[in-house]
């Protein structure tokens, strides 16, 4: 086994959070070496210093992108936290319905991972406007750090046993069985969101117009306290009056430190 030092790891971790934000704390050591030691091994480095030269000198990107989808976890699945998508649907949609005289809604899955989240919104907004969709943009913006999970979620195939948790009717109206194991969402949904590679960590952000609800779920738990509370004031300040941000439950915001009118559980409002 091939193992890190104090310094490879403090040189690894530290050129992942000044570029990506991801915080590796010193007892995800292990962690690093596990997810990382095949790496190592198929391209013939014999340590870790061999491996961050490699990373930082290649011009494809493709070295650094190997190496976040080895050390993230990309783990998610339909319907999670599905409180979020009742009050989305509930709450905020008609909300916004009689609101916006453009009739343009703009969403955001900030860390959309292999796309479940962002589909189920489509979803959601389908059956809400109905008949009425046809005279409105609710496209979603879907986008993540990982290439690897983006070009899987393009594809919008899922088995079978992973959409099994989605209303039936759902299931009925918006997927085709591929085969006996898993099934694709119809053309028309995967239409409805567009699925963009983009770091959380660019100092400019380039969305021409302002988001009226951010969805960013089970992200910000990679990052320190101070590279969230950044990015939580670049999503206030991406948001429309009245919009709203959406995290994961096992994340919060210090009301003392945020401009952020708190909602609920994992749900705040910009007022």
């Amino acid at each position: 086994m091939i193992t890190i030092t104090k310094k490879e790891f403090n040189q690894l971790s530290s050129f992942i959070k000044a570029n990506y934000g991801i915080y590796l704390k010193p007892e995800k050591e292990t962690l690093v070496i596990g997810r990382l030691q095949n790496e190592l091994i198929q391209k013939g480095f014999k340590n870790f210093s061999e491996y961050y030269n490699y990373v930082i000198s290649d011009k494809t990107g493709m070295a650094v992108s190997n190496l976040l989808d080895k050390i993230t976890t990309n783990h998610t699945f339909f319907m999670r936290e599905a409180d979020h998508f009742t009050y989305f649907k509930e709450i905020v949609l008609p909300y916004f319905a009689e609101k916006i005289s453009d009739r343009d809604l703009r969403i955001w899955c900030a860390g959309c991972s292999s796309g479940e989240e962002p589909y189920t919104l489509a979803m959601i907004l389908d059956e809400f406007f109905g008949n009425n969709k046809f005279y409105w943009d609710t496209k979603v913006l879907a986008t993540d750090i990982s290439s690897k999970v983006l070009e899987e979620a393009k594809k919008g195939i899922y088995s079978n046993s992973e959409i099994e948790t989605l209303p039936a009717k759902w299931r009925l109206s918006y997927t085709t069985k591929l085969n006996s194991e898993s099934s694709v969402f119809i053309d028309k949904l995967r239409n409805e969101v567009i699925f963009r590679k983009f770091n959380l960590m660019e100092n400019v952000f380039p969305f021409k117009k302002r988001f009226h609800v951010i969805f960013c779920r089970n992200v910000m738990i990679y990052f320190d306290e101070q590279t969230k509370n950044a990015l939580v004031n670049k999503f206030y300040d991406l948001l429309e009056p009245g919009g709203y941000l959406f995290i994961g439950h096992s994340e919060s915001l210090k009301r003392e430190d945020t401009r952020f009118k708190y909602i609920q559980p994992a749900v705040y409002r910009k007022i």
